[in-house]
């Protein structure tokens, strides 16, 4: 199974935070990541892999979520953003982040559930 090609499955896992330069010389240890850092314009983002395989990444908290303690988030694979943050709401969610595009990634959104439960979801651009 191809996680970033299938509805439903987990396909990323990522950590925002106040000191990302922290959380990679803990997490890189821990797991035995390597940890690879790239510029994706707002910022360093640190690629986490085992291997030659991307796993995660870890971020630094963005200015305009405000304050928030350290999180991980959790991504699923959908086969389209905009139904699913319809169907969402639909189901009594809401969404937290609306649709936006991720350059070279593909189109996510954060909804929570009527609880308040987050999670991301990503349509992977094909390629």
């Amino acid at each position: 199974m191809d996680v970033f090609k299938t509805h439903g499955a987990f396909s990323w896992s990522e950590l925002t935070t106040g000191d990302p330069a922290a959380a990679t010389a803990f997490y890189g240890p821990l797991f035995g990541w390597d940890i690879e850092a790239m510029d994706m314009g707002g910022g360093p983002y640190h690629l986490l892999k085992v291997g030659d395989t991307a796993v995660g990444g870890i971020m630094k908290t963005p200015a305009e979520a405000g304050p928030m303690p350290p999180a991980w988030g959790c991504y699923v694979t959908v086969d389209d953003v905009a139904a699913t943050v319809a169907q969402a709401t639909a189901l009594g969610g809401k969404v937290v982040v609306p649709a936006m595009d991720v350059p070279g990634v593909g189109r996510m959104a954060v909804i929570a559930d009527p609880q308040g439960a987050t999670l991301s979801v990503m349509q992977y651009s094909a390629g």
